[in-house]
């Protein structure tokens, strides 16, 4: 019996060990360097800007200030559409390893008057990719003007929404609230946001990546 108990403890203690190496095991991946892939179009290329000024560059900054030991790699491409972030992901994906990826695309597609169906069939593979690397998916949506009927632009936004509660993916519902309305915060082609409003839409994204990188 004194033995059978001794031999009881000492798997209990072993399965203690184990449990707490798991933990800390969970904990230092969790710790160790992120990786941040931005693949966007030219909202997000820095199109028009100093180089850093973008928000893109300003989010490595601000993971900087709050600690965060983080590189993000900005990937984004001018006139950029899903099909093109499609077919650039995969390399991107095996080159840079990233544990998140922001998909910024879909306002080139609604432009050239691509099929909602295929842009969001383009979303769903680009999501699919980066699950299948092991990488979390922060969803940046958009919408377009009422000038493409009320139709299309209700469903343009849809798009994005559907996406994020078919994968639990976070989502950035409105990538440019508080910009689009004020001509003021664009360069002198009215559709690219000049470099006051980078921080804005840096506060857009920074609520629903905080807590992919381990923030509250």
């Amino acid at each position: 019996m004194a033995a059978f108990a001794a031999r009881t403890g000492i798997k209990a203690w072993l399965r203690l060990l184990a449990g707490i190496a798991l933990v800390l095991a969970a904990m230092s991946a969790y710790s160790a360097p992120k990786t941040l892939l931005v693949l966007g179009d030219s909202l997000s290329a820095e199109y028009g800007l100093a180089r850093g000024a973008g928000w893109a560059g300003l989010l490595q900054q601000r993971l900087r200030q709050h600690k965060v030991d983080a590189l993000v790699v900005n990937a984004s491409i001018s006139g950029d559409t899903t099909i093109g972030g499609k077919n650039r992901l995969p390399s991107l994906l095996e080159k840079n390893k990233p544990d998140i990826v922001l998909i910024e695309l879909g306002s080139n597609d609604a432009l050239r008057g691509l099929q909602l169906n295929a842009t969001q069939d383009n979303l769903q593979a680009m999501i699919d990719l980066a699950h299948q690397h092991k990488a979390r998916v922060l969803l940046v949506g958009m919408q377009i003007p009422p000038n493409y009927g009320a139709d299309y632009t209700r469903r343009f936004s849809e798009m994005f929404r559907d996406l994020s509660k078919r994968n639990k993916a976070p989502l950035v519902p409105f990538f440019m609230d508080g910009i689009a309305a004020d001509m003021d915060l664009f360069q002198s082609d009215r559709i690219h946001p000049n470099e006051r409003a980078q921080p804005m839409l840096l506060d857009n994204v920074w609520p629903h990546l905080k807590p992919l990188v381990g923030l509250k």
